[in-house]
This record gives structure tokens, sequence and C-alpha cells, in this order.
């Protein structure tokens, strides 16, 4: 592969491929979706004879629901390749190239990174966000900020 010229060897940058993870969110919401499963589902199991069988069954099925929402909550991430990003979030994944990102934005009391893209749209990474650690956010950010810049994506100044 010919040697590129954006400046992607530069020592400063994250190693590719990286994730940027919301990791305090998933050691709570992975337990906790697994707990309220057995909690439900033994519920089910040892309630008195009075319960009908579809009692029991929509009292398994709202324990799977919730911890559904908890796995749902526990998805978002940001996957970094040398191609572009992945951007997962609660319901919907993204794949960006490199040159679609224009800006990476992560203000004071915003709720997580916001990406402005070449089409004039923001697409919020909520797999990076200060709610884990403000410091940890702020280097997530800029790390991404500092990757799309290598890879000739970023054109204006970016906010950090």
């Amino acid at each position: 592969m010919p040697a590129t010229t954006t400046g992607t060897d530069r020592p400063d940058l994250p190693a590719l491929p990286t994730v940027w993870a919301p990791r305090r969110n998933r050691l709570v919401l992975l337990p906790a979706s697994a707990v309220l499963i057995l909690v439900f589902g033994g519920m089910a199991v040892i309630l008195p004879a009075s319960w009908q069988l579809n009692d029991r069954i929509m009292l398994t099925m709202l324990g799977l629901i919730f911890a559904g929402v908890g796995l749902m909550l526990a998805r978002p991430k940001v996957l970094a390749d040398a191609d572009g990003i992945t951007v997962v979030n609660f319901l919907r994944t993204r794949r960006l190239q490199w040159a679609e990102i224009v800006r990476v934005n992560l203000r004071q009391g915003d709720p997580w990174v916001t990406l402005d893209l070449t089409d004039g749209t923001s697409l919020a990474a909520v797999g990076i966000q200060p709610g884990g650690g403000r410091e940890q956010a702020v280097r997530a950010a800029r790390g991404l900020r500092d990757l799309a810049e290598a890879h000739g994506a970023a054109s204006e100044p970016t906010t950090v």
C-alpha cells in the first residue's frame, strides 16, 4: 500500500482500530439486565397457584422488556478504523468515511459528542459522553478530532 501524506503516522494519534464506549454504563447495565431476567422469571415461577399461566408469561415478558431496554442503553460506542468510523447509538448504527466528518463537538454541558457532517447534518456519537468521566470524554473527543483531521476530513476548526 502506498504511503499516505495525510499525517496519519503521527505518534500522538490514537492507534487504529480503536473503540470508545461508556464503560461504566455497560458495567452497570449488563449485569442489571441479567438480574432483571432472573428476578422476573423467578417471580413467575414462585408465584401462588392463583396466578394463571398467561400472568406468569406476561411477568416473564416484562422482565425481558426491561432487560432489553437495559441492553439498548448499553449499546452505544464509536469504532474508528483506517477507513472511517462506525457510530453505534441506541437504535441505529451508521458508518461514516473520514471525509464525511467536518467537525467534532463536545461543548460544556453537552451530553455526548456531536459530529457535523459534510451534508449539513449532525450526528450524535453517544459512545463518547462525559457521564462516565469528563476528562475521559474530552480525551476521546480530541482523539477522534485528531484522527478526523489527520485523515483529511476536517477542513474547519474543531471544538472540544
